[in-house]
C-alpha cells in the first residue's frame, strides 16, 4: 500500500512543499503535479521517490504518523494559482492522491475575486487512522460498532499531519451528489443519494462530505474557468493565518462545503465586509461550526457538541472552545455574517427530510437585484428538475410583509435588513415517530435548545427541525454579503441551468468580479 501527506495545505512560488510518504512496494515512486480546473494540466512529474514502508501509529488519527520525509518540491514561479493534484505512484501502480493549493505569489494579486478552498471540512471528516470528528469509521465500517456507538467515538482532537481517505480528496468522477434526484414515491422507503453506487465503491457515509475533485468546489471552479472568469485560491487557514491577504479583492468566495471556521477566519472576514468587501456564499451549513488550531497548525480542535466538557482550554478560557457557532457562550452567531444559519434550514430530498421536497427554489421577491434578466416571477421556481436543493441548506425565520414578500426575524443573528428571495421547505432531522429507520436523525436537539435559544423546553417544539432554504442578501458596513443558502449550487452551474447561472453572474457582476 502506498499513502502520503504533506507538511502544508497552501503554498505560494518558490515555497517549498515537504512530502512525507509510506510504500511497501519495494520500488521506487513518480510523483505527478497538475492543477485542476477546467481542465487538468500536468506541471512537474519526479521520478525515483523511495519512501519505504512505515506504520501507520496507533494514535494516527490524534497525533498523527510522523513518517519521515521522503521529497520536496518547490512551487514553480510560472505555476497559476489554483488546487493542484498530488499524484503518488508506486512501482506495483498504485496510487495515492493528496494537495496543495498554490496562492498567487506574496503581496500579488491575479483575479478580482479569491475563493476560499473549505480545508477546515476536509480536516473535520479526514478519518485516516480510524476516527473523524464525526464517528470512528474505521470500527463502523470493520462491523465491530454499530452506527450510534460508532458515532459515539468521534474525536475532538484531529492531526493535520497524516494522510487524506482517497474517496474524500479524489472522489471519482461519477461521485453521486448527496442529493436525492428525485422526490420519494408513495410508501416508498426513503434513502440518502445513490446507496448501491457508494456500496459499489466501499465508500463510507462520511466519504461525500468533502473535498475538492468532483465535488462542489471542483465543479464550480470547471464552470468560471469555462466562462473565464479568474480566480486567485486560498485556505481556510491561509485566512486565519494572514488576514490582510483579503484587503483589495472585490469580492471573497466560498463556493464548497464551508461548515468549519476559527475565530481568526470569521475575524478577516467580518473586517473585510466591514471595510467595504463583498463575500459570496455558493454554498450552505456555512460557518455552522466554531473550531480552531493548536501546535502550530499540527492539531484542528473540533470538540463539536462536547466542546466545554472535553476541552481543557475551553474551562480557562471560553472563547477558546469549539462548539456551535450559535452557542450563547460566544454570543456570534454565524447569521451575523452569513445571514442565514443551518439552524434554520436544514435538510431536503435526503432521507425523510423534505423526501418529496420541491427541488428548486420559489421565488417571492422577483425585484432583487440578484435576479435581474432572469425571467422569474413571483410563484416561480427555480430549477426544481436539477434538483437545486439538496443536501444541506442554510435559512432564517420569516414573517410575510403585505406586499407578499417575505420578511426575516431578526433573531440568532439574523440581520433585519436581511432581503429574501427565494424560499423552500426543509429540515433539520427527520420527523419523529415515522415508520421508517432514520437516516438524518435530530441531532441533538436538547443542546440546541438550551445552549443557542436559550429554553430546554423548545427541544420537543416542532419548529426546532421544520425550517426553510432561503436565498438572500444584506449590507453589512460597507460591503454586502450574497447567500445561495444551498450546498447544491455548483452542480446546477455544472448543469448549466440558465437560470442559476444568470443569478450567479448577477452576484458577480454586482461584486465588480466582471
Amino acid at each position: 500500500m502506498i499513502a502520503f501527506y504533506t507538511d502544508r495545505l497552501s503554498a505560494c512560488p518558490g515555497e517549498p512543499v515537504q512530502i512525507f510518504a509510506s510504500d511497501d512496494s519495494g520500488g521506487p515512486c513518480t510523483l505527478e503535479i497538475a492543477r485542476v480546473g477546467a481542465d487538468r494540466r500536468v506541471f512537474n512529474t519526479v521520478a525515483g521517490i523511495a519512501p519505504g514502508h512505515h506504520p501507520t501509529p496507533d494514535d494516527a488519527d490524534t497525533a498523527g504518523c510522523d513518517w519521515p520525509l521522503a521529497h520536496t518540491f518547490t512551487i514553480g514561479s510560472d505555476w497559476p494559482t489554483g488546487y493542484y493534484d498530488l499524484a503518488l505512484t508506486n512501482a506495483a501502480g498504485e496510487r495515492w492522491h493528496h494537495f496543495v493549493c498554490v496562492r498567487p505569489a506574496r503581496g500579488e494579486k491575479t483575479a478580482k475575486a479569491l475563493l476560499v478552498l473549505a480545508t477546515n471540512t476536509y480536516h473535520a471528516y479526514n478519518y485516516w487512522g480510524g476516527r473523524s470528528a464525526y464517528c470512528d469509521v474505521g470500527a463502523l465500517m470493520s462491523g465491530r460498532k454499530r452506527l450510534p456507538d460508532a458515532m459515539a467515538g468521534a474525536i475532538g482532537v484531529l492531526s493535520t499531519r497524516r494522510p487524506f481517505p482517497q474517496a474524500i480528496i479524489a472522489a471519482p468522477d461519477d461521485v453521486p451528489r448527496l442529493a436525492n434526484l428525485r422526490s420519494r414515491g408513495f410508501g416508498e422507503r426513503p434513502w440518502a443519494s445513490d446507496p448501491n453506487w457508494r456500496l459499489r465503491a466501499q465508500m463510507t457515509p462520511y466519504d461525500g462530505s468533502a473535498g475538492f475533485l468532483n465535488k462542489w468546489e471542483h465543479r464550480f471552479v470547471e464552470w468560471a474557468e469555462s466562462e473565464g472568469i479568474a480566480l486567485d485560491y486560498a485556505t481556510d487557514r491561509d485566512i486565519e493565518c494572514e488576514p490582510a491577504m483579503l484587503d483589495g479583492y472585490a469580492a471573497v468566495m466560498v463556493v464548497g462545503h464551508s461548515e468549519y471556521w476559527t475565530a481568526g477566519q470569521r475575524d478577516a472576514i467580518e473586517a473585510y465586509v466591514d471595510s467595504g468587501g463583498n463575500f459570496a456564499i455558493f454554498s450552505g451549513n456555512t460557518a455552522f461550526w466554531k473550531v480552531r488550531f493548536d501546535d502550530g497548525g499540527g492539531s484542528f480542535i473540533c470538540h463539536k457538541w462536547r466542546g466545554f466538557e472535553d476541552d481543557p482550554a475551553a474551562s480557562a478560557d471560553a472563547a477558546q472552545g469549539t462548539h456551535l457557532w450559535s452557542h450563547n457562550a460566544f454570543a456570534r452567531p454565524e447569521a451575523a455574517i452569513t445571514g442565514l444559519t443551518f439552524l434554520f434550514g436544514g435538510y431536503h430530498r435526503l432521507g425523510l427530510c423534505a423526501a418529496r421536497g420541491q427541488g428548486g427554489y420559489t421565488v417571492y421577491d422577483s425585484l432583487h437585484w440578484s435576479l435581474a434578466g432572469t425571467d422569474l416571477y413571483y410563484g416561480d421556481l427555480i430549477a426544481p428538475e436539477l434538483p437545486l436543493l439538496g443536501y444541506e441548506n442554510d435559512g432564517c425565520r420569516f414573517t410575510f410583509g403585505s406586499d407578499g414578500v417575505p420578511r426575516a426575524v431578526p433573531t440568532l443573528g439574523v440581520p433585519e435588513n436581511l432581503e429574501i428571495v427565494a424560499i423552500a421547505p426543509c429540515a433539520f432531522g427527520e420527523e419523529p415517530g415515522s415508520p421508517y429507520p432514520p437516516i438524518i436523525p435530530p441531532e441533538n436537539l436538547d443542546i440546541i435548545a438550551r445552549d443557542v435559544f436559550g429554553d430546554p423546553a423548545y427541544a420537543t417544539s416542532p419548529g426546532i427541525i421544520r425550517g426553510h432554504a432561503v436565498m438572500a442578501s444584506f449590507r453589512r458596513g460597507r460591503g454586502e454579503v450574497f447567500n445561495c443558502g444551498t450546498t447544491e449550487w455548483a452542480h446546477a452551474l455544472a448543469a448549466r441551468d440558465p437560470f442559476v447561472t444568470r443569478i450567479t453572474r448577477n452576484v458577480l457582476s454586482r461584486f465588480g468580479i466582471e
